[in-house]
């Protein structure tokens, strides 16, 4: 394994050893690597969409470009405590967040959103067809770019790939088909929770956090337990957001029906006993939340909680204490936390009038 090299002196090609306090949090690790990582982002989707005419309100790459690049900054992170050479790790980066991009791109799509990070939607200025196939070529391109640094690399790149569209697959789109699949005792899958927060969450992160790995020159049960590391971490980051939506319907007492849909299988799995209320919601047109589903939702608020402080914890346990004895490993071992936090404070700064 290449000799532990900290992030603050790496950035300084000239030798130089940069005087920067050594970050203590995965917040102040991120706002180190960011500006590189948001540089090279911005550079090589520039590169692909080659967007010299602007559209709608600012350009592809305006809009394509926000982001607070956490999947991107944990990968660096766990470079960083096995040593590994920022350069190394940055590539990689910025190739899981094109794959995050790509993912929102679609998401938008099929879930109609007509807003992304306080911008239009891509598809509400391109329409849907250019921007499937848009997404489309920023996941080839992640792909090429793995592939071309190696065998191993292209394959977590694709494989990653596959898992996050498999997830996105397996989300509830259709009421018709949701209210058929509830309304049958027993027929519907509480594990599909489990698989969509795994899949459409979980594997980007563990992706990420095991491409620092490789980048490290890490091999072995160390890339197992790092993937692990970040799998937790994802699946976590999904029931937060679910959270939030839970908790949002809970001040405004209203919710689109595709609203409702998406929150079916976070509800199934957490308040089974919620199949019989959320059937009437769902035959009813008005998406007004009577008593029934918001006692369902208060429950599954506080289990939720309870369930992301645990998979944090198994986060931390997948490393089996062995995270790297330096100021980085230390980062490593509160991230998971810390990212929670990150997210939690985002989603409260944006519902905040």
């Amino acid at each position: 394994m290449a000799a532990y090299r900290p992030v603050s002196r790496i950035a300084d090609r000239k030798g130089k050893k940069s005087a920067d306090p050594v970050p203590t949090r995965f917040q102040e690790f991120s706002e180190v690597v960011r500006p590189q990582l948001d540089a090279a982002f911005r550079a090589h989707l520039t590169g692909l969409l080659g967007d010299e005419v602007p559209i709608g309100s600012g350009r592809k790459t305006d809009i394509l470009s926000g982001g607070k690049r956490i999947r991107g900054s944990l990968l660096c992170l766990v470079a960083s405590a096995l040593g590994g050479a920022l350069k190394d790790a940055l590539s990689r980066a910025v190739a899981v967040e094109l794959i995050q991009t790509a993912t929102l791109i679609h998401d938008d799509v099929v879930d109609q959103h007509r807003s992304r990070r306080n911008s239009p939607a891509l598809w509400t200025l391109e329409g849907a067809r250019k921007a499937v196939l848009l997404g489309d070529i920023i996941f080839a391109s992640a792909i090429r770019m793995m592939s071309e640094l190696g065998r191993e690399d292209g394959l977590i790149a694709s494989r990653a790939i596959a898992e996050v569209s498999r997830g996105a697959y397996q989300e509830p789109l259709n009421p018709s088909s949701l209210l058929e699949d509830t309304a049958v005792a027993d027929a519907w899958d509480t594990a599909l929770y489990e698989k969509i927060i795994g899949l459409k969450t979980g594997v980007l992160f563990g992706s990420a956090s095991r491409l620092g790995a490789v980048s490290a020159k890490a091999s072995g049960r160390s890339l197992q337990r790092w993937y692990q590391y970040g799998l937790k971490i994802g699946e976590a980051y999904q029931i937060a957001d679910d959270l939030h939506e839970i908790e949002r319907c809970l001040i405004t007492r209203s919710m689109t029906r595709s609203e409702i849909i998406a929150l079916a299988p976070a509800l199934l799995f957490f308040v089974r006993e919620s199949r019989p209320d959320l059937l009437k919601v769902l035959r009813r047109q008005s998406m007004v939340l009577r008593t029934e589903l918001p006692k369902h939702f208060e429950t599954a608020a506080g289990i939720m909680k309870v369930e992301i402080a645990s998979r944090l914890q198994s986060a931390i346990s997948a490393m089996e204490d062995d995270f790297p004895d330096n100021e980085y490993g230390r980062v490593a071992r509160r991230a998971p936390r810390d990212i929670i936090a990150m997210f939690d404070e985002a989603r409260t700064s944006v519902s905040s009038p």
